[in-house]
């Protein structure tokens, strides 16, 4: 019984310290590791005992699958470069540099005993760093590339260490340490592959949302196993099986069962992560003693401590900036992929460590002298650079000005696409509708879509402080109806007069629908800068080149026929060729199109403030 206590106190206390540092602009990673080090002081608390096995074999899958189902493979492959320099590469020089520097502190032990310590703090956690990222508004392009250094590092981490735990007892020669990484890289990627095929061979035939999630639970072990059993890397087998699958899931997976793994594995990653975390705190105590029994020094332990934690932070400033120099100077094909300095600094300084170190420090043999001060070293690497660079991270990157994801841009973008999307499904229904199709379902069909590419650009323009968009007086009045309809389910249900089984369902149809409206945000949060749309990736249009990028307006802030329909806008649009100004097609009398039909004239540009885009007609291009 004590078990099941332990373990529902360490979820409720996981919520709350994770839900409060989110709710007060704190990091959870960090809030959570020192509610756990207070923690192992209190009388009464008991000592949680860390299974390395359970970390890595238990927990380290399924975080790694979540992790990769959540990143976008186009994104991976895009900046493969960069995710292997990181991943890889400075992982190595991390555990070189780590290792010299305790071996030189610490004569007592091995040299490979001390390559051993560098690889267990090498690898950074991404959680925090990423989680800081989208709270200060980090460039997505490097969360990216931290979120995939994180999916990788933990691997080289991993094969590291074993070969320095061979190392200790015999000889290990520089073939067979490239063997053992290549044996890693190579039948990890090969097993993920396969196991990504068969799994994804499997869920085309799975309609049922259960059992295609109970098939995802497993899909990281399944991975992982068989990786492990021919020493292989199961870390690398189960991000690729992680990716594939997700890059695959919209063609072989129901809507209701993406939604249903999504949610599931959310809550699994918030749960187990920030459990990690916790449990890096409650090991402090333990540790102290044991380095208390060994009689270490006080002095080597803080000198010890202190190095290794200034080594890791310093091992990766060196790297990275290196290499940026290195691409800096290098061809032309290098210095288009170089990173600003800015960009530089800010990944150089996303360098906290998490759950392999936690798990892979109670990997180090007992043999090893001084194995209690190696072990306070690691947690001191953990809580170091989570108090250090996680709470500078944040002012470094308002320091150098980065620029985070814009809101109203990404509104834009996704106007874009909406409407790109939408034109695809009206172009197909008429491909396939029948002669003895239903006019008004035909026309129901267009409205629905008509509606969804209004709602996306509806979120551009004057705020809803200023007007309503119709989106937002839908989903007003709409929320207050279904709340009356689940009045009255309830009150049936109350009453027993309606089977529960009819109750469910309807009840769930009422909880879709109110899931499924949109929220939309206002678009106050935009720069100060005019919101201009991304270059197309085929290029712009001919129009769109020709056009100019302003014209002077016939009627300034009005819509000339509205006013004399005495008829309301949404949002206002100008003709670039003779400076009409029109409403939007959210509006009633959609006059920007109407004019577009009567001229011909092919680019307009929003004149909302704020906005500079400009739309091709004829093209259907944003530009």
């Amino acid at each position: 019984m004590h078990i099941a206590v332990e373990l529902v106190a360490l979820v409720v206390v996981v919520a709350s310290v994770a839900g409060l540092a989110e709710r007060f602009g704190a990091s959870p990673p960090l809030a959570l590791v020192v509610v756990g080090v207070i923690g192992s002081f209190i009388p009464g608390v008991p000592e949680l005992k860390i299974n390395p096995e359970v970390i890595l074999t238990g927990l380290l899958p399924p975080l790694l699958y979540a992790s990769a189902l959540r990143m976008s493979f186009v994104d991976i492959k895009r900046n493969r470069r960069p995710i292997m320099l990181l991943s890889i590469g400075l992982v190595a020089f991390s555990t070189a540099v780590i290792g010299v520097v305790t071996w030189w502190l610490i004569p007592a032990i091995s040299v490979a005993a001390a390559f051993a310590l560098g690889a267990v703090v090498a690898p950074p956690d991404a959680v925090a760093a990423s989680a800081v990222g989208r709270r200060v508004g980090m460039p997505r392009r490097t969360i990216s590339i931290l979120e995939g250094e994180s999916l990788f590092n933990d691997a080289t981490s991993l094969v590291a260490l074993n070969t320095a735990i061979a190392a200790i007892t015999r000889d290990i020669t520089v073939g067979e340490v490239a063997a053992r990484f290549l044996l890693a890289a190579v039948g990890g990627i090969v097993i993920g592959i396969a196991v990504a095929t068969v799994l994804g061979y499997i869920r085309k035939h799975i309609d049922e949302p259960v059992l295609d999630t109970t098939l995802s639970f497993v899909a990281p072990y399944v991975a992982f196993v068989p990786a492990e059993a021919v020493h292989s890397s199961g870390v690398v087998a189960v991000v690729i099986t992680g990716l594939l699958l997700s890059h695959t899931a919209p063609r072989i997976q129901s809507a209701t069962s993406r939604i249903s793994e999504s949610l599931n594995w959310s809550t699994i990653q918030f749960i187990l992560e920030n459990l990690v975390f916790l449990l890096i705190g409650l090991q402090l105590r333990d540790m102290l003693r044991g380095v208390r029994d060994s009689g270490d020094s006080f002095a080597l332990v803080t000198t010890t401590c202190v190095a290794v934690l200034l080594a890791c932070m310093l091992a990766r400033v060196v790297w990275v900036f290196a290499a940026c120099g290195a691409y800096k100077i290098g061809p032309p094909k290098l210095r288009e992929q170089a990173w600003s300095w800015s960009t530089a600094a800010v990944i150089s300084w996303c360098g906290m460590r998490g759950v392999v170190t936690l798990a892979a420090v109670f990997l180090l043999p007992d043999s090893i002298p001084q194995l209690p001060l190696l072990k306070l070293t690691a947690f001191t690497v953990v809580a170091g650079t989570l108090l250090i660079q996680g709470l500078t991270l944040p002012m470094l990157v308002r320091r150098l000005g980065l620029q985070g994801p814009d809101a109203a841009d990404d509104a834009l973008q996704a106007a874009s696409l909406v409407s790109e999307a939408t034109r695809a499904g009206l172009d197909r229904l008429e491909e396939i509708r029948q002669p003895s199709d239903p006019e008004e379902v035909i026309e129901q069909l267009r409205a629905r879509a008509a509606s969804r590419s209004n709602q996306a650009w509806e979120r551009l323009g004057r705020s809803e402080s200023e007007l309503e968009p119709p989106s937002v007086t839908y989903r007003r009045l709409r929320v207050q109806m279904l709340a009356a309809e689940r009045d009255t389910i309830l009150d049936a249900r109350d009453s027993g007069t309606v089977d529960y089984p009819v109750l469910r369902a309807a009840m769930a149809a009422v909880d879709v629908e109110e899931s499924l409206l949109d929220r939309l945000e206002s678009a106050d949060s935009r720069l100060g800068e005019d919101l201009v749309a991304r270059p197309s990736v085929a290029g712009e249009c001919g129009h769109l080149r020709e056009a100019p990028r302003a014209a002077v307006q016939q009627t300034p802030g009005a819509c000339a026929e509205c006013l004399e329909e005495g008829t309301n806008w949404v949002h206002l649009r100008m003709c670039l060729s003779c400076g009409h100004v029109g409403c939007c097609d959210s509006s009633v009398g959609l006059h920007a199109e109407a004019h577009f039909r009567q001229t011909g004239h092919p680019v307009m540009r929003s004149v909302e403030p704020g906005e500079a885009w400009r739309w091709c007609y004829l093209d259907e291009q944003l530009g």
